[in-house]
């Protein structure tokens, strides 16, 4: 088995996930601040 024949391919792979991963933590980050901090200080 040649492992080194993975190589040309498989970089793509982390494009995808590293952007989900961002979006995730801006959604993780907005989500704490609609649920918990935006009650606390409600418009008028």
């Amino acid at each position: 088995m040649d492992v080194l024949a993975a190589q040309p391919w498989h970089w793509w792979l982390a494009l995808p996930l590293a952007a989900l991963g961002v979006l995730a933590l801006i959604a993780a980050i907005v989500g704490y601040l609609v649920k918990v901090t935006a009650p606390k200080y409600p418009r008028e």
